[in-house]
């Protein structure tokens, strides 16, 4: 004997070791799926937020900024570089000068690299 068990005409039985490991796999997947959106959502490492309204727009054009600065509500002026944003798609870059001409505010999260504050995120502020 094998240790398999019979199946019914028409079906194919796993090996009960083999769907241990299919089980084992899909929750290690869910885990590090579970990981990734905790840290992109919570934040992760580092990362601050600011939000103001956007003051000034560093820009070559609307598809390449470099950087831009905001206002907050407690009058403090904040510059940011842009490298690479993680909501790009639904926020392009060149959408911070819409908010430069109608002062809806923008948050931005954004971490402290080589001396100074990189946007790592920008969305309409609530």
């Amino acid at each position: 004997m094998t240790g398999e068990v019979p199946a019914e005409p028409g079906q194919v039985r796993a090996r009960p070791g083999r769907a241990r490991l299919l089980v084992l796999g899909a929750i290690a997947v869910a885990v590090v799926a579970v990981a990734v959106i905790a840290a992109t959502t919570v934040g992760g490492p580092g990362r601050q937020v600011e939000t103001g309204i956007v003051v000034a727009v560093e820009a070559t054009s609307l598809s390449s900024v470099q950087g831009f600065s905001i206002l907050t509500a407690g009058g403090q002026t904040v510059d940011f570089r842009i490298v690479s944003l993680e909501n790009a798609a639904a926020f392009p870059p060149g959408h911070l000068a819409e908010h430069k001409v109608t002062l809806v505010p923008v948050r931005v999260t954004y971490v402290d690299r080589n001396g100074s504050h990189e946007a790592v995120r920008i969305e309409d502020a609530p």
